[in-house]
This record gives C-alpha cells, sequence and structure tokens, in this order.
C-alpha cells in the first residue's frame, strides 16, 4: 500500500518527525547547544589562575555568556518564525562551533569574553527547536512532547559539568572547547541531513515588525508575564547552586578535583529527567497544582543543599530535589505559554526565555559575590529567599 501525501517523509507534517526518534535528535542537539553555555562552571578556579582573574569576580564569565544568550534570545529567536529552521539552526551550530574554537584559541581575557558571548549570542538555536516541537507536536501531546525537547535541554546543562570537568583533568580546560567544537559540526550535518525542509513561514511580517511585536505579547498575554517571571526566579536559583558550588568544592577540605565537581551534574539530570512527565500533568489541566508543588519542593532543597560541607549525601538529595523542581516549573511553563498563539510560538518562546536567561545571569553573578564575603552559609541565604519569593508570587497570582 503506498502512503498517503501527508505521511511521505518529505513533507513537514509527516508523522516521522513527531516519533521517538525525532525527539531524541532534537533533545541532543538541544542539550548540547545549551551545554556550552554551562561549560565554563566547573572550570572558574582554572581559567581565573590562568587570565589572573580575581575569584570575586570570574562568575562574570558565566554573566556575560548569560547576558548575550538573552540577546541571542530577543534577535534570533523570533526568526524561527520567519525563515525555514532547518537553515536556521544548522547555520547557528557552525556559528557556535566557531566561538568555541575561539575560546579554546584564547590567549588574553578580551578574547575569552568574545568567545563566551558568542558562544551564549548563538546557543539559543536550542529554543528554535523548542518552538518547532512545539508546532509539530499534536494539541493533546504538546506538553509531552516539550518535556521530552526541554529535558535534553535540562540535562544537557547539567551534564556540562561532568563532561567539561572530567575532559579538563585529562587534557586540561582548552581541550573542552576543541573537542565541542567538533561534535557541534558534526551534529550540524546530521541535522541537516536528516531534517526535510520547512514549510512556508505562516507570518508574513518583516523581521522589524516581528522585534517590534515582542512587546506587544508582554502586554496581550498576562500568562506570559506571570510565567517569565517564575523563570526569571527558578533559574536565579538554579544558578545560584550550580555557579557556586564549584568554589567551595574546589577548597580545603572538600578540594575536589575539575572530574568530580562534574559528576554532581548526574545527580541534577537524575532529577530533571524525572520532572519531564510534568509536560504530561500539563495536558490534563494541572499546571497550576504541579507549580504549586514543584516551587514548595525548591524551597525545602535548600536545607541538605545547606549540609555540603557535613554530608554529601543530603547535599545530593538537595541537588535532586532543586533540579526536580526547577525542571517541573520549566516544563508547565512553557506546556502553557505555547498553547496561546500558535502563530507566534518562537517570539513567545523567545521572550519567556529572557526571563530565564537574566535570572540565570543575575544568581550567576550575586552567588559568587555572596560567597566571597559570606560564604556557603550566604549562598544558601539567597537561594531560599529567591525560592521564597517564588512561591508567594505564583500564590499571589494564583489568588487574583
Amino acid at each position: 500500500m503506498s502512503c498517503s501525501p501527508e505521511l511521505r517523509p518529505n513533507n513537514m507534517e509527516s508523522q516521522a518527525q513527531l516519533s521517538s526518534a525525532a525527539l531524541l535528535l532534537y533533545a541532543v542537539i538541544c542539550g548540547s547547544a545549551v551545554a556550552t553555555v554551562y561549560f565554563s562552571q566547573p572550570l572558574l578556579d582554572a581559567i581565573a589562575i590562568e587570565f589572573d582573574i580575581n575569584r570575586s569576580i570570574i562568575g562574570t564569565v558565566v554573566t556575560a555568556t548569560q547576558l548575550c544568550y538573552a540577546l541571542g534570545l530577543f534577535f534570533l529567536v523570533p526568526l524561527g518564525d520567519l525563515l525555514d529552521p532547518r537553515r536556521l539552526v544548522t547555520g547557528m551550530m557552525v556559528c557556535i562551533a566557531i566561538a568555541l574554537s575561539i575560546v579554546a584559541l584564547a590567549s588574553n581575557p578580551l578574547f575569552l569574553f568574545l568567545g563566551m558571548g558568542m558562544i551564549g549570542f548563538q546557543a539559543v538555536a536550542a529554543q528554535v527547536l523548542v518552538a518547532l516541537a512545539a508546532d509539530r507536536a499534536s494539541q493533546h501531546h504538546r506538553g509531552r512532547t516539550i518535556g521530552a525537547v526541554t529535558s535534553g535541554i535540562v540535562i544537557g546543562i547539567l551534564l556540562a559539568r561532568t563532561f567539561s570537568g572530567t575532559l579538563a583533568d585529562m587534557a586540561g580546560w582548552r581541550s573542552v572547547y576543541i573537542v565541542t567544537a567538533v561534535i557541534m559540526i558534526g551534529l550540524a550535518y546530521v541535522f541537516v541531513t536528516v531534517t526535510p525542509a520547512a514549510r512556508r513561514p505562516r507570518s508574513q511580517d518583516t523581521y522589524r515588525g516581528m522585534l517590534r511585536s515582542m512587546k506587544d505579547l508582554f502586554v496581550q498575554i498576562p500568562l506570559l508575564r506571570i510565567r517569565g517571571l517564575l523563570a526569571f526566579f527558578i533559574f536565579s536559583d538554579f544558578s545560584i547552586l550550580w555557579s557556586s558550588m564549584v568554589l567551595p568544592m574546589s577548597s580545603p577540605p572538600l578540594s575536589f578535583s575539575h572530574s568530580v565537581i562534574g559528576l554532581f551534574g548526574l545527580a541534577g539530570a537524575a532529577g530533571a529527567l524525572a520532572a519531564s512527565s510534568a509536560g504530561r500533568r500539563a495536558d490534563r489541566g494541572l499546571g497550576q497544582r504541579t507549580t504549586g508543588i514543584a516551587l514548595l519542593l525548591l524551597l525545602c532543597s535548600w536545607l541538605p543543599i545547606g549540609l555540603l560541607q557535613h554530608s554529601m549525601w543530603l547535599f545530593i538529595i538537595g541537588v535532586v530535589m532543586l533540579d526536580f523542581a526547577v525542571q517541573a516549573v520549566h516544563v508547565t511553563n512553557q506546556s502553557m505559554i505555547l498553547s496561546v498563539r500558535p502563530e507566534a510560538r518562537s517570539r513567545i518562546t523567545a521572550g519567556y526565555m529572557i526571563f530565564y536567561s537574566i535570572g540565570s545571569a543575575a544568581g550567576a553573578a550575586a552567588s559568587t559575590w555572596i560567597y566571597s564575603w559570606a560564604g556557603w552559609f550566604g549562598v544558601c541565604i539567597l537561594g531560599t529567599l529567591v525560592s521564597m519569593i517564588a512561591l508567594f508570587f505564583w500564590a499571589y497570582t494564583l489568588k487574583r
């Protein structure tokens, strides 16, 4: 029996693009792209020593990358509503490889920050794929699809530390960026080879008009504003933990190696993977309940996290709790907002993720600064306060 036109592989809406293999490909590419933003976190100490950067401000390496990620969200992701995502994502992955090469060959802080900024700016290719996956998923499975793809992103963020820490101990921190540049070129080739050309974009607006419409989306969609602020809080918390934990772990009495520090990403990845089912609950209309439970868990996670220097097992439990909570809220957020305006999913994704990026940058800068004068206890107090604000904000918006 011959296939009907809508099921042929060269058709944009083919079922193959919603298969498990397609979702796995999306997740791997998303995770690999976003991981490049976080490779530096377990390497901060080594980078600070080589470039003679003060430990109190070394967190600005992460901050600069995150701020450029926010710029990429605003200027690049909306192109997904205009251009063929196949060509757009492929080009961005090649640019990531170039930026990684600049960091690997950097001879002074100027080129280091330039390369890091370029990495952040182009790594938003992951968000173009999230919007594309949501567009191709059916209405009743959109949350599950988003959960699968964003799980790849969060797992990529967390395993980035394991990968970079282990490779840095084996061959130095520069090898992390050299190897990853080669990997990104390989993934770009696979993606452009197996992904069919996209259908003609639905939006007839100009690029400048698309950027201007971002403001209109925030004005017209209160849910986007609420969920964007929740993203700011949860990813501030996420970055507070993961940007600063390398400092006490690499110092006496712990004095862990880069590879050991990177292994803690496995615990975080386990928590994030477990929370991927939050998309299914959002599909059933349980998004608000999932959000409330996850935010409460986020608040409670800082108690065992605070015991880092007393009980490593309790600390690991706290890491799993925090990453489970962050991923559950994140998947729920995206499942809810991407169901509102189908024709503007790339712009909605960009607007939402700008809050994520700014929150991550703020958390990275604040946590390393707090650690420099208040130690790990001060970092945990900061994380607890941010968690409380997020929970109270959600409760306030729920009542209204």
